[in-house]
């Protein structure tokens, strides 16, 4: 395969990068909201108070924004895959334009349906139609997420698939082994629930603002502890499953496992400090600064005390045989091209697996031709392309740092808001309510961050061991690539814009302006504030 030029992968990364944490801003909260929105209306059928149908209708309201928006940042990353990634999209496009068009078809299409049927059906459906519409919505979401996870499973572990030499791509052989690939089905629910934490965070955020305004109490209440209590499950519930997908990716991705915790060394157990913090330096191989706990690290990935945990040095060194492989199948591979002769499909069949690595020395052959390496090549061609092999070690350590700390930082919020929401003590607790409400942005920060650790820790690869990434990418020049990434840039920036003014305006104005009941009417803080302090109140129950 001929070599693009390197700025023009460079640009489309950064394109593509651009684009789908943009769209990711808007992804985790419709995930969310659904999910909450679905409970607010359960509550509301089965006690019949006004409140929960008051609930339901005004995050529904904030819900319907972000989802608008969130809809025209990410149809435009799919044609990418066209557009920029043409390569890619020619060596797997059996198999990854399939969940993709099952995302369109079964979820996309039914949640956009039904979103329509919940806005305004409420006076046209039974309470119980009106509310598994909402399910439904809510179930659309998920599968979204779900068929979208299972094509990036494929990515970080491909399987359902196998290579055919004589189309020079990978034919989708088996469905099953696609859809409940482990780390489709791990990175799934993490991801979904991480989205179930934004929303939370977002209903508790705004209820708080509310709250230390002394508006829509009785409504802000509720919300606030449907929110604390949705988002302490949710946030344990990530934890715990984060820590799985971390085994996954120490079993089937050592490299990233190792990236992710800055090990340049293979491990001595049982004593290998787990790193806080430290600074990672690609250049020199080595951590430049380090903070670590003892003893930590290797039951925290390997999940035993006596297991090494291999350094990205050490796996490099590994990698070398898998070259030395990798370049024997690609020689095969265009011998068998033009001859398509027995002996050469042969010997390309007993190296197939390493294929990915013969790609990874193309780049460093002579004229790109790996039949041009002779054996005084051979060693400088094993060291440049092994050293390729593994990612960037500094993202890949601090997005993954970030996103843990922030998880752990939502289970302590969470806790706190929930123990005094549900004591009724939120008025006494202002700072409480203030970090909640500043809070607002950080789980999608975290899963922004997460994404980052998922994808900067696969790299070389497209798909992981058999694509390069350097190879994926379409034959552009660079000036159009730089007036494409300018114009989504801009695009993008505008949707943002958009979509802050309008959640802004909405917040501020509150349930009362959008249809909730009279009897819920704001109270301006100078009256809250000597009612708050009547003995008794912060006793009072609003259940």
């Amino acid at each position: 395969m001929p070599l693009i030029d390197p700025n023009v992968v460079d640009l489309s990364r950064l394109q593509f990068a651009l684009t789908a944490l943009y769209h990711f801003l808007f992804v985790p909260l419709t995930l969310g909201l659904t999910i909450m929105l679905a409970a607010m209306e359960t509550v509301y059928v089965i006690t019949g108070k006004q409140v929960y149908k008051d609930m339901t209708h005004f995050w529904g309201k904030l819900f319907g924004i972000n989802f608008a928006i969130g809809v025209a940042t990410g149809l435009t990353m799919e044609f990418e895959f066209g557009t920029n990634w043409s390569m890619y999209s020619h060596f797997v496009g059996d198999v990854f334009g399939t969940p993709l068009a099952i995302e369109g078809l079964m979820a996309f299409f039914m949640e956009s349906t039904f979103v329509g049927l919940m806005f305004f059906g409420w006076d046209r459906l039974s309470k119980p139609a009106h509310l598994a519409v909402t399910y439904l919505v809510a179930l659309g979401s998920n599968l979204s997420a779900l068929w979208i996870l299972v094509a990036n499973g494929f990515m970080q572990n491909p399987q359902g698939a196998s290579f055919d030499p004589d189309t020079m791509r990978m034919q989708f052989n088996d469905f099953t082994a696609l859809v409940f690939s482990p780390d489709a089905q791990a990175k799934f629910v993490h991801t979904s629930i991480a989205g179930f934490v934004a929303g939370a965070m977002f209903v508790m955020g705004i209820s708080a603002y509310y709250m230390l305004r002394g508006r829509h109490r009785e409504f802000a209440a509720r919300s606030f502890r449907m929110a604390a209590l949705f988002g302490l499950v949710s946030t344990l519930a990530v934890v715990t499953l984060g820590d799985a997908l971390g085994r996954l990716d120490y079993l089937v991705q050592p490299t990233k496992i190792a990236a992710m915790e800055g090990l340049w060394h293979t491990s001595t157990p049982p004593s290998a400090p787990w790193l806080i913090a430290a600074l990672p330096n690609d250049a020199t191989q080595s951590n430049s600064m380090e903070i670590g706990v003892p003893y930590v690290l290797t039951p925290l990935v390997a999940h035993s005390l006596n297991t090494p945990i291999p350094g990205l040095i050490d796996l490099e060194q590994a990698n070398v045989p898998r070259v030395d492989n990798g370049i024997k199948a690609i020689a095969a591979l265009q011998q068998y091209g033009e001859t398509h002769s027995a002996t050469s499909l042969a010997t390309f069949k007993q190296y197939e697996n390493d294929m990915g690595y013969g790609f990874l020395a193309q780049r460093y052959a002579p004229n790109q031709d790996v039949n041009l390496i002779t054996p005084a090549l051979l060693p400088s061609v094993e060291q440049q392309a092994v050293k390729d092999s593994i990612p960037n070690v500094f993202v890949t350590f601090w997005s993954f740092r970030i996103m843990m700390v922030l998880g752990f930082y939502f289970v302590a919020i969470f806790a706190f808001a929930a123990y005094y929401s549900l004591k009724n003590q939120l008025e006494k607790h202002p700072m409480l309510l203030k970090l909640c409400m500043w809070s607002i942005p950080a789980p999608i920060l975290a899963t922004e961050f997460g994404w980052v650790t998922a994808e900067a820790g696969r790299q070389p690869w497209t798909v992981y061991g058999w694509l390069p990434t350097f190879q994926s990418a379409s034959s552009h020049d660079v000036g159009y690539m730089i007036f494409s990434l300018a114009g989504f840039a801009l695009l993008y920036s505008a949707f943002i814009a958009a979509e802050l003014y309008l959640m802004f305006k909405f917040a501020r104005l509150g349930p009362d302006e959008h249809g909730v009941a009279a009897h819920h009417s704001p109270v301006d803080a100078s009256i809250a504030a000597p009612i708050f302090a009547k003995p008794g109140f912060a006793n009072k129950s609003w259940e």
